[in-house]
Order: structure tokens, then C-alpha cells, then sequence
């Protein structure tokens, strides 16, 4: 009963006074089962549930990465598509998807779309490229370089949210203008269809971007981040955990977030070690942990860090939802509109200074196609699990889609199927995305319909 009725809520009758338990019992049964489970059995019987009625979050895409890693493993020759050398250089070769598909989800979560994707971030590289040059060239440090391109690559991203939010344009033609626009804007900058930029490792301030995905970590040193991210993750989560229980607040199984801890070790020391493979020559020998590694994770930190832990984050997926009730609740909706296309865009621009790297410190209109890379992007946004329609996705979402895509992309190239490859590599993830979608419909279908 409501206060403006003037009655007191009752939970015993004729005490006049409030059944906490109960209230405690209401409060309970409007959460989701995976959220309110008190034990570990109760937490995987929810999940199963959760998965029976179509919400079955990165499940899909982690099935997909199992299938496509044994199949691709059986038809390669020789078996190599798993051997250490193949899955660092798989995991190079997707970090663009990665970080492309994060700057993607930030625009997805809105029910929005970013069709520029893939120029801003060609845009950002080559702005980063060509300052850090001497000789010709301004020869600016590696850092205010990089900052430049974010910066620059942010305002095009708030650009275009506004024009979005304020003349309210749709965003697939504004963003579609943008692809156009700054994929001539990219020829015009490096003078030409057929000019490239190039990095000169024998300067250290040059050799630091080169190094973003080339360079590597010695073994010792990656053992000892391991250790500090393991303790600083499940410290951060068992405190947090302990300290929602202490306040009386729902929080997961403490046997759960124990596991959770121990699948960051088990995984973090299975990469170290696939790092310690020499993947060299008989003439040099080539091991240690990619420094891209740590920055892909920096990346997703930030992104998750943003999107579940701040008001900034919670308000993305209200409007995603429904922008009609976030803005009855207060919610700025320009605001975060402009904002999420802003920090979209400047994410792709790290994606394009790394997809420089990637290509051994050249970058050349020849080098890769925008309009692939904004296609692969929202593709590995989707088929990770982030939803079409808005409301629903993580930055772990783009992570685990963009591996996938690579992983395809590498074993269709492993397959030397000469001029098949190419049709292959649009083949494959076009009918997984089509699946993806249609889990994402169904789902919707599923809880709408109350299933």
C-alpha cells in the first residue's frame, strides 16, 4: 500500500509494522535468477534458464570460436592452425576487429550505427604516423602523437553525434556521408592512391608505435603482470563481492567469483606460455607476449569499467532501451549521444595506429580497405553478442567477436585455396552473423513473449 493512501504497509496483520523478510522476498524475485542465486547450484540452474529462454550472452560466440579453432585445426595442413606462431599472429591479426568492434559497441548500445568506423580509424593512424615522422615531418614525441589522433578522431565522432542527436539526421546516412568523406580525406593526406607512410624503427620515438604490435614483453616480465592483474581482478572482485554481502545487497556465489578469478589465471598463464614458444627462426629467435596484448586489455578495461560501473554507462543502455523513458527520467540524451559517438571514434583511432603496426609500421591507402574494416567491425560486434537494436552488449562482446572473425580470416588463409580465399573470408562470417542476428531476434522474441 502506498503512503499517499495513509495506511501504514503492513506485512503482519494488525502489528503495523513492515515485514522485512517479505519486502527482502519481493525485492529478490524482480531480479534476474543468475543475480539473486545464493549458491553456487542455484546460480547454474538459473544460467541454465537464462539460456533456455534465448538470453545466452557470450555462450554463442565461444561455442563458435571451439568449432572454428578444431575445425580449421583438422583441415589445415600439416594441423598448424593452432601452433603457438599461428595463434599470436591470429590474435595480431584481430586486434583491429577487437578494438573496432569495441568503438562500435558504443555506438550499438544506443541503437545507433557507425558506418565511418573504418576511415576515422585509417584516419587516426595516419595522423599518428605522420606526426611522429622527422625529415620530413614535425617529429612530435610517440605520446602527443597518439594523443592528437584521439583527439582529433573524438571530434569527428562528436561531429557526427551531432549532427545525429541535434538535427536529429539518422545516423546511418551521417555516418555513411562520413565513410565517404574521410575515405577521400585519407587519399588526399597521403598524397595519392599509391603513397604510404613509414615508420623508421632506428628512432626510438618512431620504433615505439612500431612496437605496439611488433615489439614484445620478455617472458619474466609478462609472468610478473600476470600475477599483478590476477591479484588486482580478484581483489577487486572478492571486495566487492564481500562488501555487497555486508550491506545486505545481491551478490553472486563467493565459490563463483572464485572460480571467475581462477579462469583469469588458468587463461592468463595459457597465453604466457603460448608466448614463450619461440616463434622465430633457427637464425632468431622470436618469444615474449606482444605488448598489444596488454593494450587490448587496457582497452577493454576502460570500456567495461564505463559501461558497467558509472551512471555514464548505465545511461547508454537506458537510452538503448527506450529513449523516450531515459529522457522522462532526466537523461540527457544529446549529451550521451555526442559523448558515445566521441569515445567511439577516438577508440577506433587506436584501432588504426595498432592496424599500422600490424602491417610492420607502414600505412598506405593500399594497406587495407575502410570499407571492409567497418563492415568486419560491426560484424564482430554482433556476432560477440552486442544487440542490433540497442540496450543490450559488452566491450567483451567486440573482444570475442573480433577473434573470431580473425581466426576465420587466418584459416581460410592457411587453406591456400587460391581464388576462393577471398570469397571464403566474407562467406564465413556473413552466415555467422546471419546467425548472430537471428539468436539476438529470437531472443527478443523470447522475453517479450515472457519465455
Amino acid at each position: 500500500m502506498s503512503a499517499d493512501s495513509g495506511q501504514q504497509p503492513t506485512g503482519n496483520a494488525g502489528t503495523g509494522t513492515t515485514d522485512l523478510t517479505l519486502d527482502a522476498k519481493v525485492a529478490a524475485a524482480d531480479l534476474p535468477p543468475a543475480i539473486a542465486a545464493q549458491t553456487l547450484g542455484q546460480y547454474f540452474r538459473a544460467l541454465g534458464q537464462s539460456v533456455r529462454s534465448g538470453n545466452s550472452g557470450v555462450l554463442p560466440v565461444v561455442l563458435a570460436i571451439v568449432i572454428v579453432a578444431v575445425v580449421f585445426e583438422i583441415i589445415t595442413p600439416e594441423n598448424a592452425f593452432l601452433r603457438p606462431s599461428n595463434l599470436v599472429f591470429i590474435f595480431g591479426l584481430s586486434t583491429v576487429y577487437m578494438i573496432l568492434a569495441i568503438a562500435e559497441t558504443g555506438v550499438l548500445l544506443l541503437a545507433e550505427v557507425d558506418l565511418s568506423t573504418g576511415a576515422v580509424a585509417l584516419i587516426g593512424g595516419v595522423i599518428a604516423f605522420k606526426l611522429v615522422q622527422s625529415d620530413p615531418g614535425p617529429n612530435w614525441p610517440w605520446w602527443l602523437a597518439i594523443l592528437a589522433s584521439l583527439v582529433i578522431c573524438g571530434a569527428i565522432g562528436a561531429l557526427q553525434g551531432a549532427l545525429v542527436s541535434l538535427l536529429r539526421i539518422p545516423s546511418f546516412v551521417v555516418t555513411l556521408a562520413g565513410f565517404l568523406l574521410f575515405s577521400g580525406i585519407l587519399i588526399v593526406i597521403l598524397g595519392g592512391a599509391d603513397s604510404s607512410v613509414n615508420l623508421n624503427t632506428s628512432v626510438p620515438n618512431q620504433n615505439f608505435i612500431y612496437e605496439m604490435v611488433q615489439g614484445n614483453i620478455s617472458i619474466v616480465v609478462g609472468w610478473i603482470i600476470l600475477v599483478v592483474l590476477v591479484a588486482v581482478v580478484g581483489a577487486t572482485m572478492l571486495l566487492r563481492t564481500i562488501g555487497r554481502r555486508r550491506q545486505g545487497l545481491v551478490a553472486p556465489p563467493l565459490s563463483l567469483t572464485v572460480i571467475k578469478i581462477a579462469l583469469v589465471a588458468i587463461i592468463g598463464a595459457a597465453v604466457v606460455i603460448v608466448c614463450s614458444v619461440n616463434r622465430g627462426s633457427a637464425l632468431r629467435s622470436v618469444t615474449g607476449i606482444p605488448w598489444v596484448i596488454p593494450i587490448v586489455l587496457g582497452v577493454l578495461g576502460l570500456w567495461t569499467l564505463l559501461l558497467q560501473r558509472t551512471r555514464f554507462g548505465r545511461y547508454m543502455y537506458a537510452i538503448g532501451g527506450n529513449p523516450e523513458a531515459a529522457r522522462r527520467a532526466g537523461v540527457s540524451l544529446p549529451f550521451i549521444r555526442i559523448s558515445s559517438f566521441a569515445l567511439s571514434s577516438a577508440t577506433a583511432a587506436i584501432g588504426g595506429i595498432l592496424l599500422g603496426s600490424f602491417f610492420y609500421g607502414e600505412y598506405s591507402t593500399n594497406t587495407y580497405d575502410p570499407g571492409q574494416l567497418v563492415l568486419y567491425s560491426i560484424a564482430a560486434a554482433v556476432i560477440g553478442g552486442v544487440s542490433l537494436f540497442g540496450g543490450r552488449g559488452k566491450a567483451i562482446h567486440g573482444i570475442l567477436g573480433g577473434l573470431l572473425i580473425g581466426g576465420i580470416a587466418y584459416g581460410v588463409s592457411l587453406l591456400d585455396l587460391g581464388s576462393l580465399s577471398t570469397p571464403l573470408e566474407y562467406i564465413l562470417p556473413g552466415g555467422v552473423l546471419l546467425v548472430a542476428v537471428a539468436i539476438d531476434v529470437l531472443s527478443r522474441r523470447g522475453t517479450a513473449a515472457g519465455v
